[in-house]
């Protein structure tokens, strides 16, 4: 249990807590919607097919500056140049519809102006809507083996606990007998002593 919880450390430390340590999107910015399509070029979806890719600029109202706006830190790893991707499939209408919805909401919102997260010094040329690796995403992740390791360590603290408490008692039991065996030996060789001197003759 307290190895798997170790493990679990590991794997959350990888996949969550260094992202996050490793992550400067603190900067909040304000965005005003400018313009959202679809590129005709189709980008690679984990190499099974292709998708759609909807691009969506943004003007940062402090710099008066474009960017390209992503829905999270993935999303701008993933596809660069894409606010949305639909998920890998091989029915291309479906992606279609799929991608146009999503636009056709974005459409209703153009001139809106929203509050977007920035990294200047790492991407200064993009923006996102939301952190996917946050402080309490982290420390929710660390909860569950922290749990488990702290199990662990109650469970074999409870056995060593039992081992000492039975060793004790084995301890006492054995002088207990010790002495009731140390005064039968006693009355015995009481009674031989004053057999033997009543059989004295006078």
């Amino acid at each position: 249990m307290m190895a798997f919880s170790v493990l679990m450390f590991f794997v959350v430390f990888i996949t969550m807590v260094q992202p996050y340590v490793n992550s400067n999107w603190e900067e909040g910015v304000r965005c005003v919607l400018l313009q959202a399509d679809i590129l005709e070029e189709w980008v690679d979806c984990r190499g099974v097919s292709t998708v759609p890719c909807l691009r969506v600029t943004v003007n940062l109202s402090d710099s008066n500056q474009s960017a390209l706006l992503h829905f999270d830190e993935e999303s701008l790893l993933l596809a660069p140049e894409c606010f949305y991707v639909p998920k890998c499939q091989t029915d291309r209408a479906e992606l279609e519809d799929e991608v146009l919805k999503v636009k056709s909401s974005l459409d209703s919102q153009m001139g809106v102006t929203s509050s977007c997260i920035a990294d200047p010094s790492g991407h200064p040329r993009d923006v996102i809507l939301n952190r996917k690796y946050t402080l309490r995403i982290a420390l929710f992740t660390l909860l569950w083996p922290g749990l488990m390791l702290g199990g662990g360590a109650l469970l074999v603290g409870l056995v060593k606990l039992t081992q000492c408490l039975a060793h004790l008692s084995r301890g006492s039991s054995e002088a207990a007998e010790g002495r009731l065996t140390s005064r039968h030996s006693q009355g015995k060789l009481y009674r031989v002593l004053r057999r033997s001197s009543s059989q004295k003759p006078p």
